[in-house]
């Protein structure tokens, strides 16, 4: 049974998140895919972690949200994935930042799923050469 609970960031959960952004399933869902080290994390952590929360699925480390300059970014545990933890968790942060937006990779099909379930709509598409 999911018991999801949405918290605030705090330090003990920053290298849980590092961890799960550098995974190879995870990050292939984000724009920027490189391999996020220890030290750059913390120093990512100390100026941003206010903006991030953290789903504990029945207390355990489920995935995490956060909203920085109305940018969402989010991401599962494949471990919690296809349990509505993303859903979930993009839900409960609207109602705190109903303003916020998603950058989505035209590719991440699961991403784009989420997001239009989730009430938004495409508005922009961005081009780049190669």
């Amino acid at each position: 049974m999911v018991n999801l609970k949405l918290v605030i960031n705090s330090r003990k959960y920053w290298e849980s998140i590092r961890r799960l952004r550098n995974n190879e399933q995870v990050k292939l869902g984000f724009i920027q895919q490189n391999e996020i080290s220890f030290d750059d994390h913390i120093r990512y952590m100390q100026k941003n972690s206010q903006y991030f929360y953290i789903c504990l699925d029945n207390g355990q480390f489920a995935g995490y949200i956060g909203n920085i300059e109305n940018d969402i970014r989010v991401a599962t545990h494949p471990d919690h994935q296809c349990k509505g933890i993303a859903t979930f968790m993009l839900n409960e942060l609207m109602k705190k930042h109903p303003e916020a937006t998603a950058k989505v990779k035209i590719e991440n099909e699961a991403s784009l799923r989420l997001f239009e379930k989730c009430g938004f709509k495409k508005k922009y598409f961005l081009l780049e050469k190669e």
